[in-house]
């Protein structure tokens, strides 16, 4: 290895342009090529680097903009025994693809996604009776295009679909009509009924889901035997495809088939590339696949964007003459101004965006502004600041308000004071039955759930460490925690790592109580709603012992709160420029709450987040289309 490259690493970590393991990966490189070229290794690193910024790839024309003489990309790359092109060695690390520079696995894992989702694009044979099922489940609304009426024709034609769109639009509403009408079509024709599985990336997104779907199964206007068909139970993706502790490798792959005709996965945006490519590996040939997501909320923690990049040309619609007019057919609407038959794409006519939301009444503050976001309409977005809405207001960022506000609330919007009286004024007497105290734990978990304060990160005086110090400190001085101990009643955690042995998984939270013992006296335990085999919500008490990776969780980033809802939501900004300062931040924050929404920053902090929209590098969608 040349002195050069070590000078070049060691001072591109120290200008924070490259992380240590970086600069690592790079160094092993050399060893496996003592004769690489300076400027492979270095790109290695550059690779690496994006790959932590959540980039799949790096575009090798951007490669000439960093401070290595990486001039002529091509050239030097294609020449090095350490990268490959699409057909070339299979052990090489770095792969060279249409221009694009990849890590392997991850090459190998985008390659595999856009095959296994074109080899489902071929639309199926219409049933006879499709358009009769979606009529009834379907009621024709007067001077309408019901999106989610065509949403359920496109995923009733095919193997694969997708279906986006905010907060209220319908996605559950949607599945579910779908999913009885699947079952529906599969009754007619005198066969099994469908084997259906349901999922989302996190514990708590699977018993959001789990929640909303139970109820609406029941109002479902079909046979009762297509009821029963239908399943209320929903699992986390690493528990469908049999997660194994500290591997990568799931128990169903290709070679043991997940045992299913039709898989839903719900908040697809929270799934990284790696998931998505073992679950479509895991997927049957014949099985049905279909994503709901919001496309517009920040992508997963992990690389990749698939969501993004699969609904990337939703919001024109791009469908051609041939899906148009068999909408028109079939569900008796016209998607003209969504069509483009000389830009149609195969992948395009499995894609629906649902427009309308049900939640945001045409005066509500929250979808003015997430809409306002939505567009990158600075202009907007401040005017819905200013008109401040029953449900919205805007705060300034001081230390001290934003702890005030989250303790106490505002103007009839809970804070965490709501949440401690709850926990008093319902607490079971001492001899109540066992049930008394799991029903207390699941309410004051809902009690928690009424507030929530999201941080953009984790670091400096507005990240998640700082502001749960300061409330902490808030609620000790009001006399509600005893901050001398660990473990106080009341005291919320999140599970910050899987914990395989007691099935609690990163970002579940839980609240701590005291409950019975089972030896006649009251002891500590954290209480965690958890699945149970049947996907049935349920609460565990854990002893807080046994929690290896906690911490409080007054405050959350914005990331960790994908998933859940919020009756009132605070968002609080950092008054300087950060890179985490994102559109997608913004709009994901706003979109958590149901029905209020305080925003704790200044405007030109808000304005700074929405004239930075996300764009994560990818080969996928140039592979699909």
């Amino acid at each position: 290895m040349t002195i050069d490259l070590r000078t070049w690493l060691d001072l591109a970590v120290d200008e924070k342009r490259l992380r240590p393991v970086d600069r690592a990966f790079a160094r092993f490189l050399a060893t496996l090529d003592g004769d690489a070229d300076f400027r492979v290794l270095a790109a290695a690193a550059i690779v690496s680097k994006e790959l932590g910024d959540g980039h799949i790839c790096v575009d090798v024309d951007a490669l000439e903009a960093q401070d290595a003489g990486l001039t002529d990309a091509l050239a030097w790359l294609g020449s090095s025994r350490l990268v490959a092109g699409p057909e070339g060695d299979p052990a090489a690390p770095l792969v060279l693809d249409d221009g694009l520079l990849y890590l392997r696995r991850f090459w190998r894992d985008e390659v595999g996604v856009a095959e296994a989702i074109l080899s489902r694009l071929d639309v199926q044979p219409t049933p006879d009776e499709l358009g009769t099922e979606l009529n009834r489940l379907f009621p024709t609304e007067e001077g309408s295009l019901d999106w989610q009426k065509v949403a359920c024709a496109i995923a009733a034609q095919g193997a694969f679909a997708v279906i986006t769109g905010g907060p209220g639009t319908g996605k559950t509403t949607t599945v579910v009509r779908l999913l009885g009408l699947l079952q529906t079509l599969a009754h007619r024709r005198g066969e099994p009924r469908l084997r259906i599985r349901l999922a989302a990336p996190t514990g708590k997104a699977a018993a959001r889901l789990n929640a909303s779907i139970a109820g609406q199964i029941e109002r479902l206007d079909v046979d009762p035997l297509v009821k029963q068909a239908i399943p209320a139970e929903v699992t986390t993706l690493h528990r469908l495809l049999g997660s194994r502790p500290d591997s990568r490798v799931f128990r169903h792959d290709r070679d043991n088939p997940l045992h299913l005709d039709v898989l839903v996965i719900d908040e697809a945006s929270m799934i990284d590339l790696e998931m998505m490519a073992a679950t479509l590996d895991a997927l049957p040939r014949e099985a049905r696949l279909i994503l709901l997501g919001d496309k517009d909320q920040l992508s997963s923690v992990e690389a990749g964007a698939v969501l993004g990049d699969l609904c990337a040309r939703a919001e024109a619609g791009h469908y051609n003459e041939t899906t148009r007019a068999w909408l028109e057919t079939v569900c008796d609407v016209d998607v003209g101004p969504w069509s483009e038959s000389a830009s149609a794409r195969p992948l395009d006519q499995r894609v629906v965006m649902l427009r309308r939301s049900r939640r945001f009444g045409e005066r509500s503050g929250i979808g003015a502004l997430a809409n306002a976001i939505r567009a990158g309409d600075v202009a907007a977005v401040a005017q819905s600041m200013r008109d401040a809405a029953d449900d919205l207001a805007l705060r300034s960022p001081t230390a001290e308000g934003i702890a005030t506000l989250a303790i106490e609330g505002r103007d009839g919007a809970p804070g965490y004071l709501a949440y401690f009286d709850w926990i008093e004024k319902a607490r079971p007497v001492a001899d109540a039955a066992p049930d008394a105290f799991e029903a207390w734990g699941a309410g004051a978990l809902k009690a928690y759930a009424r507030f929530q304060l999201l941080c953009a990160s984790r670091h400096g005086d507005a990240g998640v460490p700082a502001q749960n110090e300061r409330i902490a400190k808030g609620l000790a001085a009001r006399g509600l925690v005893d901050l001398d101990r660990e473990w106080y009643e009341g005291r919320p955690v999140m599970v910050t790592r899987n914990d395989y042995a007691i099935g609690l998984m990163n970002g579940d939270v839980g609240v701590t109580l005291w409950v019975p013992d089972g030896q006649g006296g009251m002891a500590l335990r954290v209480a965690f709603a958890v699945l149970d085999e049947h996907g049935r919500e349920r609460v565990r008490f854990v002893v807080p012992s046994r929690l290896a990776a906690v911490e409080t969780v007054y405050a959350m980033t914005v990331h960790k709160s994908q998933g859940s809802e919020f009756e009132h939501t605070a968002l609080a900004l950092p008054t300087e420029p950060s890179a985490v300062l994102t559109r997608e931040l913004l709009y994901t924050g706003v979109t958590r709450a149901k029905t209020h929404f305080t925003l704790l920053a200044t405007p030109d902090i808000v304005a700074y987040a929405i004239a930075r929209k996300t764009k994560r590098a990818s080969g996928l969608l140039r592979r699909l289309l």
